[in-house]
């Protein structure tokens, strides 16, 4: 059986965390990213090679940095040929009104949210093309769907990502490459940390399945995304609890 290559980007916590382990139990050898949270990565890192058979590289990087990611693939390239799959799950939260928003704060949702996964998989494709084979999967938002009061930016940025989805899935159908997003819904991880006891317990209220979802659940789809037949390309698919 021939070793299949990943690339999980923010794979340090929450969605790509889960993805990472999920892909390294079906024993892919995993390139694990992240930008600054280091200590976490190792933990995935050692969790992974705990596994039997389990096989990781840590590929540090700010992947909204085209020159860092160009970087990272020269790395990846001394272990492999090329990436089998690449999920784009790198990105940072903003929560605020948008007058309010810096000019900062907005280049660096850009870079973070859909600027990273251009740079990806601008990289991932040149190998993808030659091998005429290939499964990119983008996680995004329901907000990018419906967009949201209050994350007009990252709504902005997701309902970019699910653009980006649906022009490359077009683009690369006759290399035999399939490219899909994941709509998520509440997913219960650090980045909605941040909300207190009373508006998690508020948020769930509003959600028909009454619950956050598990980062484990968002992996199992993943998965099976990634399995999926090749036909199945250009797709934006929810896993919302029913919110939209």
């Amino acid at each position: 059986m021939n070793q299949k290559y990943i690339l999980v980007t923010g794979a340090s916590r929450g969605i790509g965390r889960s993805i990472a382990l999920k892909f390294a139990r079906e024993g892919y050898h995993v390139f694990l990213n992240c930008r600054t949270s280091l200590n976490e990565l190792e933990e995935v890192q050692n969790k992974i090679l705990s596994m039997p058979g389990g096989s990781c590289t840590i590929t540090t990087g700010d992947v909204g940095d085209p020159d860092q990611v160009r970087r990272m693939f020269q790395e990846i390239h001394k272990i492999c040929p090329g990436l089998d799959v690449l999920v784009n799950n790198a990105g940072i939260s903003h929560i605020g009104l948008l007058i309010d928003m810096t000019d900062n704060e907005w280049d660096r949702l850009l870079a973070s949210n859909l600027s990273s996964a251009f740079y990806c998989s601008r990289e991932a494709l040149k190998d993808m093309v030659s091998a005429k084979s290939g499964r990119i999967l983008n996680i995004s938002s329901m907000w990018g769907t419906v967009g949201a009061s209050c994350e007009a930016a990252y709504s902005a940025v997701k309902s970019g990502m699910n653009g980006l989805t649906k022009a490359l899935a077009k683009e690369y159908a006759p290399s035999h490459i399939a490219v899909n997003a994941l709509a998520c819904g509440v997913i219960d991880t650090e980045m909605n940390h941040q909300l207190s006891a009373e508006e998690r317990a508020a948020l769930a209220e509003d959600i028909p399945a009454g619950r956050f979802a598990d980062p484990d659940e968002v992996a199992d789809l993943a998965w099976q995304i990634i399995n999926s037949p090749e036909y199945m390309t250009g797709q934006v698919i929810g896993i919302d609890g029913g919110y939209i």
